[in-house]
């Protein structure tokens, strides 16, 4: 057969055959992908979307920053990890009253995957969907681009007054009252919750703003510390430093896929005066450390295994 003969029929294959099949292929493979990041995201996200942006007012950004068109791509990125990586199983939405309130829950692992999987059950979970407000250390503002970029995505640096003023504008706060005690736990101390700080209580107080307990199991898992180091925390300018050996370790940087448990609890309120002594404070911190100390024990002997 002559070389001229044969890539004809060679191109005779290709248009007939082969280009038809890869087509199908290909769009075979994207129907998928379409149904997956559909599955991820939910049927009504786009929705969700435009339901909180419409509330933002001119220009889509809040006076704390929050810009839904950065937001959006956030979101996308944290159901990734709450529906497929941690498969985060969520309890008591419909607990989060309307309009203000306080998220407390305690805090794990490490890094600050909790806050990021609350986040994402407020928006891709809840009824009607929440941007939750966060509030971040304040040594996270010295990294390059992350002070901007938390801004955009909704996160407020941890002061009273930047809390005081979500809170009349209506949001919902996370506060972790363990702080960075909660996140560098050792493994042996897992789900032992932290002395909590008395800030909350006076501003729920304050602000007459009710109080949802969360519990957080699964983060405690993810990484193992086995002790915290003061020099280094120190050289980095960080509160606390974890020693984690698996993360000298080929892929070991990436949390461990371990099952995420939130459970939202019923509001609590509180009366008093926000001045009051710090001993008065402390018996009403006491009550919700007591609550999330609770609920805690109740998912850990609720759940099957870390990874189901």
């Amino acid at each position: 057969m002559s070389t001229s003969r044969a890539l004809a029929r060679i191109g005779h294959f290709a248009a007939t055959e082969a280009l038809p099949m890869a087509r199908a292929g290909w769009s075979r493979l994207r129907g998928a992908f379409d149904e997956a990041t559909l599955w991820m995201l939910g049927p009504d996200f786009e929705q969700r979307v435009e339901r909180v942006a419409s509330q933002l007012g001119e220009g889509r950004v809040d006076p704390f920053g929050l810009d839904m068109a950065t937001a959006k791509y956030a979101v996308a990125a944290a159901a990734f990890l709450h529906r497929i990586y941690f498969r985060t199983e969520s309890t008591g939405l419909g607990n989060i009253p309307p309009g203000r309130a306080l998220l407390i829950a305690n805090h794990s692992g490490q890094l600050p995957v909790d806050g990021l999987l609350i986040g994402a059950a407020l928006f891709l979970d809840a009824d009607p969907p929440r941007v939750m407000r966060s509030m971040v250390e304040k040594w996270t503002q010295t990294l390059p681009f992350v002070g901007t970029f938390f801004q955009r995505v909704g996160q407020v640096v941890g002061v009273p007054e930047n809390a005081r003023r979500l809170l009349q504008h209506g949001e919902a706060v996370l506060v972790f009252p363990e702080g960075a005690r909660g996140v560098a736990k050792p493994f042996w101390q897992r789900y032992e919750l932290a002395e909590f700080g008395l800030g909350f209580m006076r501003l729920a107080l304050e602000t007459d703003t009710p109080i949802v307990p969360i519990a957080v199991v699964g983060g405690e898992e993810q990484y193992i510390n086995i002790g915290n180091s003061d020099r280094l925390a120190k050289l980095f300018g960080m509160p606390v430093f974890p020693t984690v050996p698996q993360w000298f370790l080929p892929g070991g940087q990436l949390p461990l896929p371990v099952k995420y448990r939130l459970s939202f609890g019923e509001p609590m309120r509180f009366s008093g005066d926000p001045d009051d002594e710090d001993a008065v404070i402390e018996s009403k911190v006491a009550i919700v450390r007591r609550t999330i100390q609770s609920m805690v024990n109740r998912g850990l002997k609720e759940r099957r295994s870390l990874f189901f």
